[in-house]
């Protein structure tokens, strides 16, 4: 073998590596992606049993239910249709009644959703854009004008 021939060949062996790496890296993506909803948007989505998304709106008034241990029930509202949410874990501190949250988790063949996790806006003056955008969109919220 000559040195151009070994040249090429170590430079076809590292593109074929990179290729190959990136081709993983977006197939492990791919599997991992969990879309956003907001509760009137499920009345149309073609969900498949077991599929993980995120679920995002406002915790409605007067739902926050305490089981036993760290078990939460709560419904998840844009103010046109809301969904039953139970949630097994520590919340976040800033979590209450009408602020914006998003839950990602699946739904069971009862339609409650079962959240692993639960994300709350982190100061008065922020929401999770996708919960923003999308009671924006309906007119349920505004920003604060300071």
């Amino acid at each position: 073998m000559t040195r151009k021939q070994r040249r090429l060949s170590v430079i076809a062996g590292g593109l074929a590596f990179l290729g190959a790496a990136t081709g993983l890296t977006f197939y492990a993506l791919g599997q991992k992606a969990s879309y956003f909803y907001m509760p009137a948007d499920l009345t149309t989505a073609s969900l498949q049993p077991g599929q993980r998304i995120r679920l995002g709106g406002l915790v409605e008034k007067g739902t926050i239910e305490r089981g036993q241990g760290t078990t939460v029930a709560f419904s998840v509202t844009d103010n046109q249709k809301q969904v039953k949410v139970t949630y097994t874990g520590i919340l976040p501190d800033l979590f209450r009644e009408e602020q914006g949250v998003i839950t990602e988790g699946i739904f069971r063949p009862d339609g409650v959703f079962v959240a692993d996790s639960v994300l709350a806006k982190h100061d008065e003056n922020y929401m999770p854009k996708e919960v923003a955008d999308g009671l924006k969109s309906r007119g349920v919220w505004q920003e604060s004008k300071k």
